[in-house]
């Protein structure tokens, strides 16, 4: 069963998603039409996890990228004019643009992993929160004893949907 909260303002939207935080519900949702300040803190959502994947992506592009410099320069042994045959600064390039390239791909895929995305599950949604409503969505198990926080908060209405 999901839950589908309707409120008017954004105080009491955050009020409600701490208070449901705080009983310990799970798989509360919280759709604004506008930016909230405050709705990470309220639904005790941390540092985003996209960050690690770019600097995973950033460190083995730099890895890889100087590998494969070295590892053509001893395969292919190409000496000039008495230079040593790995030589940091023509490598340093292609170290950087490896490092950029995988750091960039791997944010992107960071992005889709921690979004979630794509979506492979319909989830509940309503329209009026991206005009003038703010929406919490409660599902799963914690949804009947999530209703009543959600009344005390001043919820304008709920709605029930079963889920499939």
């Amino acid at each position: 069963m999901t839950l589908l909260a309707s409120f008017a303002h954004e105080d009491a939207a955050l009020d409600a998603a701490r208070a449901l935080r705080e009983k310990g519900v799970d798989g509360v949702d919280l759709y604004s039409p506008i930016p909230l300040h405050g709705a990470e803190e309220a639904l005790g959502l941390g540092k985003s996890m996209v960050r690690v994947f770019a600097l995973l992506g950033g460190i083995l592009g730099a890895i890889g990228g100087f590998t494969l410099c070295v590892w053509t320069a001893t395969r292919f042994i190409l000496p000039t004019a008495g230079r040593a045959v790995i030589a940091l600064p023509p490598y340093l390039l292609i170290t950087y643009e490896s490092t950029i390239l995988l750091g960039t791909l791997m944010t992107l895929l960071g992005f889709f992993v921690v979004g979630r995305l794509p979506a492979w599950r319909d989830r509940t949604y309503r329209a009026s929160s991206n005009v003038d409503r703010f929406v919490i969505s409660v599902a799963g198990p914690g949804a009947p004893e999530a209703e009543e926080i959600l009344r005390a908060a001043g919820a304008e209405s709920i709605e029930r949907e079963q889920s499939e």
